[in-house]
């Protein structure tokens, strides 16, 4: 009996509407699959941790306040690159950019830019935003002109520029802003802090204890935006249209080298502004660790969500909850295998929306 085998066969048709949404699905399952036999395989028993797991982030509400706070900067990262993406543009420097955000938005209280005991607070988070978008939009710009006039890879500049900017960052906090010589700026006073839940205990007793800040609204309403530009503007289409086909775009007149630049500088401003969220909502201080590798992190969500804005909110939240549930469970890198595995089997997930599968069973030999 001939056994069937499979073929691959390029799709000339847009795959069904339902299938990114399984195949993302699908790699998350089979990621906890593939991480539990590992698991097992080190003596641990998989249930059980993933049961820790699910408690450590999702137990209370105050565990899932502190999801929240680590999902903020992957959602504001996350909807740059799916911006990016979406246009074929590698911007694998989200990390570097949120740093510079981060330092932009430290300069209004380091320097500083406004007088911060008589400015109203509203005043300087909504510098400490501008500045964080500026800044992460011009370190945007830089791969961005490269690309556009050059034609430079923009793999490796992005990720050369990540190295550049943490180096920038910890030539300040080591040198002229640092506290005492330790590797940190002072504490912000509380004018610069992003307001959190716990702030309205008193008129909500619910929120007391959690971290959880305004730094998300933030994330929520870009995402309404980035969907509306991808989804429902002309920019939207020309940003496919380029991703899909340059040469048809070309042919259209539509400037090719303008889209990059300004692609490249909105996908740096979301990162920047995921910066500035983790310093003045979560650190209070520009410091040499203010990311567990975010901007890395930050691609795989805009994968996993198939670059979809709205996904990108349940994908961070669940990345989220993977960093928050990294500090309690152990071994204490089964959170970095889940997201290792689970980039891996969604970029290869990615065969099954460009490729159809048929079962072929072989012909029956001829006799001699």
């Amino acid at each position: 009996m001939k056994i069937p085998y499979p073929v691959f066969l390029k799709r000339h048709e847009d795959p069904p509407k339902w299938l990114p949404a399984v195949t993302s699905i699908g790699a998350v399952i089979l990621a906890f699959i593939i991480s539990g036999i590992v698991l097992a395989a080190t003596g641990a028993n998989p249930f059980t941790v993933y049961s820790y797991f699910f408690k450590a982030s999702f137990g209370s509400w105050g565990a899932f306040s502190d999801v929240i706070v680590k999902a903020t900067p992957l959602l504001l990262i996350g909807l740059g690159c799916a911006l990016a993406f979406k246009m074929r543009l590698w911007n694998i420097g989200a990390e570097g950019q949120f740093f510079i955000g981060a330092f932009m938005a430290s300069a209004v209280v380091m320097v500083p830019l406004v007088n911060l005991d008589t400015t109203p607070r509203w005043a300087i988070i909504s510098l400490m935003m501008l500045l964080g978008m500026v800044g992460g939009a011009l370190y945007g710009f830089i791969p961005g002109f490269l690309k556009a006039k050059l034609n430079i890879n923009e793999v490796i500049i992005t990720l050369m520029l990540n190295y550049i900017a943490v180096l920038w960052n910890n030539y300040w906090i080591f040198g002229k802003w640092s506290e005492a010589g330790f590797q940190m700026t002072k504490t912000f006073p509380r004018s610069a802090w992003l307001p959190r839940l716990a702030d309205y205990a008193a008129e909500v007793p619910a929120f007391a204890g959690m971290t959880a800040h305004f730094g998300i609204l933030f994330g929520l309403i870009a995402a309404v935006i980035i969907y509306q530009i991808l989804y429902r503007s002309k920019w939207g289409y020309k940003i496919t249209l380029i991703g899909d086909n340059p040469k048809a775009a070309r042919y259209a007149g539509i400037n090719i080298a303008r889209n990059t630049i300004l692609v490249f500088m909105v996908s740096g401003a979301l990162a920047g502004l995921a910066g500035m969220t983790e310093v003045s909502g979560v650190v209070h201080r520009l410091q040499e660790r203010i990311s567990t590798s975010y901007g890395f992190s930050g691609v795989i969500v805009a994968w996993l969500a198939k670059l979809n804005p709205f996904a990108v909110i349940v994908v961070s939240v669940l990345f989220g909850a993977l960093l928050v549930a990294s500090r309690e469970i152990q071994p204490s890198g089964i959170s970095f295998l889940i997201q290792g595995i689970t980039l891996f089997l969604v970029i290869s997930s990615d065969v099954l929306l460009k490729y159809e599968i048929k079962w072929v069973r072989p012909a029956q030999e001829t006799a001699q």
